[in-house]
């Protein structure tokens, strides 16, 4: 890469990690009491996905170690929010979907971060929010293949 190249990686990468760590923290403070930002993630691709998934495809999904996925899963079972069950064709792997309970918190989540998120496109402007997201999803794409 040449350096000018080099210089627009660095800071397009510095701001989406900034922007990142401002909205785990902003998101982290309105959450459910109980619930941590891992939780809502994989409460909220289940109640999206509307089927059942394996630990392992979770993980795969979320770009984490089973051993990570299965502790995040643990304390789902745990709070009532993911019903864990055997895999009925493969004894050997479990099946993961979210409870009414999970569902009713994930969108109890969803409540509380809607008017902060919402707030904060409003003031970009919903026309370079959305002009932003095909870069974003190019770019989530293509870290994706890195791995």
């Amino acid at each position: 890469m040449s350096q000018p190249l080099d210089n627009l990686a660095i800071t397009l990468f510095s701001e989406i990690l900034a922007v990142d760590q401002l909205a785990r923290n902003t998101m982290s403070k309105v959450l459910p009491k109980g619930m941590e930002l891992s939780h809502f993630s994989v409460l909220n691709h289940l109640a999206f996905s509307g089927s059942e998934r394996s630990p392992a495809q979770l993980a795969k999904t979320f770009h984490l170690t089973r051993g990570a996925m299965t502790n995040t899963l643990g304390k789902l079972e745990w709070a009532g929010w993911v019903h864990i069950r055997p895999d009925w064709d493969d004894a050997r792997r479990k099946m993961v979907a979210i409870s009414p309970a999970g569902l009713e918190a994930r969108n109890a989540a969803v409540a509380a971060i809607t008017p902060i998120v919402s707030d904060v496109v409003e003031r970009v402007g919903a026309e370079r929010a959305r002009a932003a997201l095909p870069v974003l999803r190019e770019l989530r794409l293509r870290l994706s293949d890195v791995d």
